[in-house]
């Protein structure tokens, strides 16, 4: 198997979602923010390009305004960005629309992108998306995201629900799914993730597991 060339994008660990409107939810947000922490340092010791990305929303706005003291990065984040390779901030969910970082990952030979940070049910699951047209493959630490509880016209399901679906999703097509320590394991073997795909993850939910 071919060692993959990762980066690990830590998206939006801002305030915002420890002291904001937008808290998550589950898994506990101080322990996901640690893992997240945690991946950074292991990327460092394997000389992985570390990028961190913040979201922005125009002035005044109610969430990620950049005047805010909830743009900021999480302590446990800023306190690493001196082993961090490539930094913006994106207006959108996808790490790529507008941002350059499709050409950064080209320059450098990426074609493996390790995803971290907030929200899996927004900004994880959004670029995860929009690197598969990209040729990507994509993987996602799921003790080092996190979800919120939602609620609206369509229907409402607590943060444990939506993460843990989102999960199953996106390790039945779109991403490698795996534990940071399991990551942390196969990067020190050189070795990929393993993913799952949807036709047998089909095949296992009609079956019942």
């Amino acid at each position: 198997m071919e060692t993959p060339r990762r980066a690990l994008i830590i998206i939006d660990a801002q305030q915002e979602y420890f002291e904001g409107l937008l808290q998550i939810q589950y898994p506990d947000r101080e322990q996901s923010v640690s893992a997240i922490a945690r991946s950074m340092d292991v990327a460092r010791q394997a000389q992985i390009p570390v990028v961190v990305v913040q979201h922005q929303a125009p002035e005044g706005f109610p969430v990620f305004a950049p005047e805010s003291s909830t743009f900021a990065l999480h302590p446990q984040i800023s306190d690493r960005l001196n082993i961090t390779e490539h930094s913006f901030t994106k207006n959108f969910a996808s790490i790529f629309a507008g941002t350059g970082l499709e050409s950064w990952l080209r320059e450098r030979e990426i074609d493996t992108l390790t995803l971290v940070g907030y929200m899996t049910n927004n900004c994880v699951i959004g670029s995860a998306a929009a690197a598969e047209p990209l040729g990507f493959k994509v993987e996602v630490l799921s003790d080092a995201t996190g979800a919120i509880d939602i609620a609206n016209a369509a229907g409402a399901a607590p943060a444990r629900q939506v993460h843990e679906t989102l999960m199953a999703v996106l390790n039945s097509s779109w991403a490698a799914v795996a534990p940071s320590a399991e990551w942390a394991n196969a990067v020190e073997k050189g070795h990929a993730l393993a993913g799952d795909n949807l036709i047998e993850s089909a095949a296992r939910g009609r079956a019942g597991q």
